[in-house]
């Protein structure tokens, strides 16, 4: 990697205000996957509204899906320090580290893989055609494609943020073999009805959907009024 990313990671991520406690527990447990497309400022935001939401989340993050949020915001490891330093940095920190858990891709082994393991859905956000793909066809090689397969086995909400266009017809085809099988397919496209005045805000649009479409609540400004 080189020593430094090529954008200013505060110019790119919305981040909400440190809380000076942890909201109460939810009850709820999400699985979050980051795939290898751009989209690292989705991912983030996503994992931080889910942890203040009051759910526990378990996080696995593929080998091009490191390289991502490197090059995107200049996080070099998997640590809540790293991808939501406002969290981190709260009187509230020590509740959200152990809210979250970050599994190796490698691990298939791990406890996300299994359809035992109860949770209330999961997000792959962003989502690159390879995993689409990987995810469509039941190959499950690394623990986020894994995770996916097993959540649409157990009848759980599946989320794919597919962050890659134009598409090809293997795209459509695993899209509607997703589709078919349960998934909700949430393409980050801004609705600029809302008329953004940030790049936050258009960030905040795709996320807000993805938290809706998992059943967590948010008070982030997606909303039509008119």
């Amino acid at each position: 990697m080189p020593d430094t990313p090529r954008r200013d990671p505060e110019a790119m991520t919305p981040r909400c205000e440190a809380p000076s406690e942890a909201p109460a527990p939810s009850g709820k447990v999400f699985v979050l996957g980051v795939s290898g497309a751009s989209g690292a400022p989705y991912a983030v935001r996503t994992l931080e509204q889910m942890l203040m939401s009051g759910a526990t989340v378990h996080a696995v993050i593929s080998e091009y899906g490191q390289r991502l949020l490197f090059d995107e915001l200049g996080v070099r490891k998997p640590t809540l320090d790293e991808l939501c330093p406002n969290l981190a940095s709260s009187p509230a920190a020590s509740a959200f580290e152990e809210r979250v858990i970050f599994h190796p891709n490698k691990d298939v082994g791990a406890v996300i893989a299994s359809g035992s393991f109860l949770h209330d859905g999961m997000a792959v956000v962003p989502c690159s055609s390879t995993s689409l793909g990987a995810i469509a066809t039941g190959e499950g090689s690394n623990l986020l494609t894994r995770a996916a397969m097993v959540t649409l086995k157990e009848r759980r909400p599946l989320v794919i943020c597919h962050r890659e266009m134009p598409l090809n017809l293997i795209d459509i085809e695993n899209m509607r073999t997703l589709a078919l099988a349960g998934a909700s397919l949430c393409s980050p496209n801004p609705g600029f009805y809302l008329v953004p005045q940030s790049i936050h805000e258009i960030i905040d649009f795709t996320v807000g959907k993805v938290l809706d479409l998992l059943g967590i609540g948010h008070d982030l400004k997606i909303r039509w009024d008119g």
